[in-house]
């Protein structure tokens, strides 16, 4: 019987983790799998992606996370430092998006 090579799913290039061949980040499967999305609506949400390539996603996180929580940590601390253009030119809509920041953050908490 012949050996199949194991198939991969996620890349990290340009400092980020994608699924693999598109520019959808890791990232995004994540966060949806952490609402609670099955793989079956993430795939809905994102339409490039398919059924099997949400569940490798899926798999490479559960497999690597701890990994993949630190680097998602991470990176929303760096979002969370970068200057905000909306907080000087429509400081009310900024205002409405970050107290539904802290809304959202206060559920999953």
């Amino acid at each position: 019987m012949p050996v199949l090579a194991p198939k991969s799913y996620v890349e990290y290039r340009n400092d980020a983790y994608r699924v693999e061949g598109t520019r959808i980040s890791l990232d995004s499967i994540v966060y949806a799998f952490q609402k609670g999305l099955s793989p079956e609506s993430i795939v809905q949400s994102f339409p490039l992606l398919t059924l099997e390539q949400v569940y490798g996603a899926i798999a490479f996180y559960l497999a690597n996370r701890a990994e993949i929580d630190t680097y998602l940590a991470v990176e929303e601390t760096a979002f969370d430092a970068m200057p905000q253009p909306l907080e000087t030119t429509d400081p009310v809509l900024y205002g409405k998006l970050m107290a539904a920041k802290t809304a959202r953050q206060q559920v999953e908490s």
